[in-house]
């Protein structure tokens, strides 16, 4: 009413208000839409991985809408960030399924899904030509509280470690930061996966709690600290790229025009367009010219059991629903599809 009465004032109508407040040509403004997003990194990745799309948001909504970004466990741990969400706590976030312990049988995909990718392109491949996107949205479509908005790719899954694994028999007993069905998989090996605030891995590693991360590629080991604390990094990954997708509470989804829906899906794919070069041309170049971390290398012949492993493991992740047995087909096909490709999609 305040604002009303302050308009009509300066119009000079403050005589007429009740035959000029029904009149189309006043408009009432609007209050601007504010948002809490949550991501899955730390202060120091976000500044890459997210911040930069974020910005961009709050720049072109005009003063209609503003985000705030939050970094990981700012608000709530990454475990509760769906529940959250589902709740209204906060209204959008950016994560791996797998992380934020999202109620569906495809979570595990989201993360690093073991050798289900060899580069970053295969993840967006995935989802935009080969299916992915209709069965995640049928998967969340399922869940009620929050929509599924896409998925992009992140880097591959490396070791970064204390001591040199040079062989399987070094990853026996070794204490390992990774994601939740990284590290089941990895389990099979002798890791023991151990589940930290991302926040609170480096002190881990300092004060001996942990052995070694497999988190990330060494793009992130050298934005993040970790190749502080760490002198080693493993050639061989388990996944050529992180799948992670961003959510939106369902509720506060459903109420933004559609202008704004369009505009925070353009920056969602100015997010996933900057990983690609970033992490591309950082894991080349920090291997080649970093002076932190040695690389070193499992022998071809000893990690293809590793890969003969993980088809054992798809196969088990099939039999847990029939939703889950399809996304593993398409994985299957199209790595199938990329090997008869050949060069430059496939080397082996």
């Amino acid at each position: 009413m305040t604002s009303r009465r302050d308009f009509l004032k300066k119009a000079g109508v403050a005589g007429v208000a009740g035959a000029t407040l029904g009149a189309p040509a006043i408009v009432q403004a609007q209050r601007k839409i504010r948002w809490r997003l949550q991501t899955y990194a730390g202060p120091a990745l976000g500044e890459h991985v997210i911040k930069p799309s974020i910005d961009a948001f709050n720049k072109a909504a005009n003063g209609e809408m503003e985000i705030e970004l939050y970094y990981a466990d700012q608000l709530v741990p990454t475990n509760e960030l769906f529940r959250a969400m589902q709740r209204g706590t906060i209204d959008a976030v950016q994560s791996d399924d797998d992380s934020i312990a999202a109620p569906v049988d495809i979570s595990v995909f989201g993360g690093y899904f073991p050798f289900g990718t060899r580069y970053s392109l295969d993840v967006p491949v995935l989802f935009n030509d080969w299916g992915l996107n209709e069965i995640w949205e049928e998967a969340y479509g399922e869940i009620d509280g929050v929509t599924w908005l896409g998925a992009g790719a992140w880097d591959p899954c490396h070791f970064a470690t204390k001591e040199p694994i040079r062989s399987l028999e070094d990853l026996r007993g070794k204490r390992i930061f990774t994601f939740p069905t990284a590290g089941r998989f990895l389990s099979r090996f002798g890791v023991v996966p151990v589940n930290l605030p991302w926040e609170d891995i480096e002190v881990a590693m300092q004060t001996g709690e942990l052995d070694g991360i497999a988190w990330s590629g060494i793009t992130e080991d050298y934005t993040v600290g970790w190749a502080d604390v760490t002198s080693y990094f493993l050639t061989n990954n388990i996944s050529g790229a992180w799948c992670g997708s961003y959510f939106a509470n369902s509720k506060k989804w459903d109420e933004l025009p559609d202008h704004l829906k369009e505009l925070f899906k353009l920056c969602m794919d100015s997010s996933h367009y900057y990983r690609q070069h970033w992490y591309w041309g950082g894991e080349a170049r920090l291997r080649t010219e970093g002076t932190k971390l040695e690389l070193t290398s499992i022998p071809d012949a000893e990690w293809a059991t590793v890969e003969a492993e993980a088809l054992k493991f798809w196969d088990e992740i099939a039999e847990t629903s029939p939703r889950c047995a399809r996304v593993v087909q398409i994985f299957k096909d199209y790595n199938a599809l990329m090997a008869k490709a050949g060069r430059p999609y496939r080397y082996s």
